[in-house]
């Protein structure tokens, strides 16, 4: 099997969750390729070799630097035809999802996306996907011929932290490279915050905060265990915090090691979008409230008296 890994960059750097499909593409079995585009690939490639990407196809051209799902479309579209990929893997983030279903389309739809996990068995590809909040498991068995694609959910796998390859560097002729998309501007937000969808540790917040201007006691508790800062779909729609910030069915889907919900209830919404966290810790102050049903561990108390003195706890410990 012919498996190929969709590393995404930043700045002409990777992102973590390449080095998570790398690990996804060496338990399946198989001989491995990364495609790495960007703007000066080189230097990224080369990561990506010694982090076992096997063979990584370095394109490098000024027009990606930035990401264009339209470009990165083409010159992928190009690469899996020339190579005959039987898969095609990548992150189920916003631009991954975004990238690869418009490859599936153009090789006739062969997908599954946000997928926990893919298994092989012999010549038998299989894909894992959870229902209703990771209430249930789902394996399905691609159908039909042609290369298959798959997105694969953040932290799902570890990171590659080794392996042998080689940098296979690709031209690509310009009328793949100019597409009716052009990238003027890129705008970043400023906090510097920690990304959600890479993040190891979240704090969330929810109405239980009572106003906008508490929600720097749970940034500050996010910060002080070098996490990130989530929120409910409810402060986000109040005008709260940022759409960017938000966790659940119509935000972002997450996976971290550590989830901290903070003043959430634990509607369906957001539980679909952080249930598979790894361990999930609940502060509310309503005993019955539904987020204890999913917690691993309930602190039964007020937020804004909770959050801070356990902030203080763990800065204490830090320093200690």
């Amino acid at each position: 099997m012919k498996i190929l890994t969709i590393a995404l960059q930043k700045d002409d750097k990777n992102i973590s969750t390449s080095f998570e499909l790398i690990e996804a593409a060496k338990s399946i079995g198989g001989e491995i390729f990364t495609a790495i585009l960007a703007q000066n690939a080189q230097s990224a490639a080369e990561e990506l070799v010694s982090r076992g990407g096997g063979k990584v196809i370095a394109v490098s051209h000024a027009n990606l630097q930035h990401f264009n799902d339209e470009l990165y479309a083409n010159v992928l579209f190009s690469l899996i035809e020339k190579h005959k990929f039987d898969l095609v893997i990548g992150p189920a983030t916003f631009y991954g999802k975004a990238l690869v279903s418009r490859l599936a389309a153009k090789f006739g739809g062969r997908m599954a996306s946000d997928v926990n996990s893919v298994n092989s068995s012999g010549e038998s590809l299989s894909v894992a996907r959870s229902h209703y909040g990771g209430a249930v498991i789902s394996e399905l068995a691609p159908q039909g011929g042609g290369p298959f694609f798959a997105t694969v959910r953040p932290k799902m796998y570890p990171e590659s932290k080794e392996g042998a390859g080689e940098v296979l560097t690709e031209a690509m002729d310009d009328s793949l490279l100019n597409g009716k998309m052009k990238i003027r501007e890129r705008k970043v937000e400023s906090s510097g915050a920690v990304n959600l969808n890479e993040a190891d540790i979240i704090v969330a917040a929810g109405r239980g905060l009572k106003a906008a201007e508490n929600l720097p006691l749970v940034q500050e508790l996010a910060d002080s265990m070098g996490g990130a800062f989530g929120a409910s779909r409810a402060i986000v729609d109040a005008g709260w915090t940022a759409y960017s910030n938000q966790v659940g069915q119509t935000g972002k889907t997450v996976n971290p090691k550590l989830y901290f919900a903070v003043g959430i209830s634990g509607a369906i919404q957001h539980l679909v979008g952080m249930r598979t966290s790894q361990t999930i810790v609940a502060i509310n102050k309503d005993k019955d409230a539904p987020i204890f049903n999913v917690a691993n561990y309930g602190i039964v108390g007020d937020a804004l008296e909770v959050v801070p003195a356990l902030t203080k706890k763990l800065k204490a410990e830090l320093q200690g």
